[in-house]
């Protein structure tokens, strides 16, 4: 497992490359035992839980100065940039936070219990590392839509499809099922080389989407997600690799958190409709976006928000 600083360091390089994801309910909405309100954000309490996670997550990045009020500042934004991401509908999937989330342990060579371990006894907690995640993956695409770098609302959208002569941009669609074969935490080093291969022997077997929940009954502890329709710039960075190599109705197998899990390939096509045409012009954006104006919108919109707010000490 990797050290403190070095997680640290992957840690604000992995939320800076990533993309936008869901916001869930409100920091402080449930308070901790013990925790007590410091401050209401436009009828949204902060407690002292949040600010002391925080506080805790500063720490580990080697912050100075008095990080328990840094922490309350800092919380306070957050609250007022959750709610504006939540008014505008800017976020995405859960799953798609709890997958980036467990990609960051994968890279650092962790497992998720143990992730959840080095967070614990930082006094940051998992729960309040996926919210400081998913903010810093939704803020972004909040402020781009309001200052136009990369928003792509209706007029943007037709904007750029001038500049590409009048055409929508095309991307590939994939209809996607996940196949896990699960290995339990407590089994996992007995079973898993037997599990990887009954789930690749399982691929040549596999008799299409339509039948894969029969298919999984006949065998020990599998289970079929279906992740819906997925365009290729919506790919999880894991799979991409595979699903671009497939040749067949499935990828290759890759070895989870889970268990061993590959992606059957129920359909795929190449589209040029408007959220196609949205999702492209939004990834070009974001790999093109630059830092420093993009944080200078940041801190004007959140100087607005806070002149507007409501925000009451306790």
């Amino acid at each position: 497992m990797m050290g403190r600083q070095s997680l640290v360091r992957s840690m604000m390089m992995g939320v800076a490359l990533a993309a936008a994801v869901t916001i869930v309910a409100p920091a402080g909405t449930v308070q901790a035992a013990g925790s007590t309100v410091v401050a209401v954000v436009n009828n949204s309490p902060v407690t002292s839980g949040d600010v002391e996670r925080r506080a805790a997550f500063l720490r580990l990045q080697r912050a100075k100065g008095n990080l328990r009020a840094m922490a309350r500042e800092q919380m306070i934004d957050d609250t007022l940039k959750r709610a504006e991401i939540l008014r505008l509908k800017a976020s995405v999937s859960q799953a798609e936070v709890d997958a980036s989330y467990a990609r960051f342990a994968s890279t650092n060579k962790m497992t998720l219990k143990q992730l959840g371990q080095v967070l614990d006894q930082a006094g940051v907690g998992s729960d309040h590392f996926k919210q400081y995640i998913a903010l810093q993956m939704s803020w972004p695409r909040v402020v781009n839509a309001r200052y136009g770098n990369g928003g792509t609302n209706a007029k943007s959208l037709v904007e750029r499809m001038q500049e590409n002569g009048g055409k929508k941009p095309v991307t590939t669609e994939y209809f996607l099922k996940q196949v896990i074969f699960v290995v339990p935490e407590k089994r996992r080093n007995a079973i898993l080389g037997k599990r990887k291969s009954e789930a690749e022997a399982s691929r040549s077997k596999f008799p299409g989407c339509d039948q894969a929940k029969i298919f999984a009954a006949t065998m020990h502890d599998v289970s079929i997600r279906d992740l819906g329709r997925v365009l290729a710039p919506q790919l999880p960075e894991d799979w991409k690799p595979l699903i671009e190599k497939a040749s067949g109705q499935t990828t290759g197998t890759r070895v989870t958190e889970r268990g061993v899990e590959y992606l059957a390939i129920c359909k795929k096509r190449e589209v040029n409709d408007d959220v196609a045409a949205e999702m492209v012009f939004r990834a070009e954006d974001l790999a093109n976006s630059k830092g420093n104006e993009g944080d200078e919108n940041s801190k004007k919109y959140i100087a607005e928000l806070r002149k507007k707010a409501t925000i009451t000490d306790r």
